[in-house]
């Protein structure tokens, strides 16, 4: 179904507007279907999206400068999201041995296999796609990296 249909807007001012429209469309649809996944774990998007950046540098800790740096959503509050990770037991957190102004996060064993246990259920998101050929996924990704500034 086309964005005109789905959001019932017959016009837009040009392309542009269309596409950004058709991005937010697209992006709030493929959260909310990514959030009812994360819910079955008791995470949110921002509390996977930090386990998968420290689990990227395990075992070295990352200071939660460095996990805002390479979070997807820059508007998440990381201290805040890491402290409830902490509750989870997920993330152990530390003071930096050399700045102590910093803050060092580690995944655990349990944030680990929280992970893994994701990993093995992460093919849902192919499902979101089932319209796209592989094909079609990768030119989609190309064209979308165009926009990042």
């Amino acid at each position: 179904m086309s964005i005109e249909e789905k959001i019932n807007q017959r016009q837009f001012k040009s392309s542009y507007h269309k596409l950004a429209l058709n991005l937010i469309y697209t992006s709030s649809s493929l959260q909310y279907f990514l959030k009812a996944g994360f819910k079955k774990e008791d995470l949110t998007v921002q509390q996977y999206n930090i386990l998968r950046i420290l689990r990227g540098s395990f075992p070295k800790p990352l200071s939660t400068l460095q996990i805002r740096e390479r979070m997807i959503d820059k508007m998440s509050d990381t201290s805040r999201i890491v402290d409830r990770l902490v509750l989870k037991h997920l993330v152990t957190k530390c003071t930096n041995n050399i700045d102590n102004r910093l803050v060092d996060v580690v995944i655990t064993q349990e944030g680990l296999d929280k992970l893994a246990l994701l990993d093995e259920t992460e093919d849902r998101i192919a499902t979101f796609f089932h319209n796209v050929s592989k094909e079609e996924a990768e030119q989609i990704s190309s064209m979308l990296d165009k926009l990042h500034v």
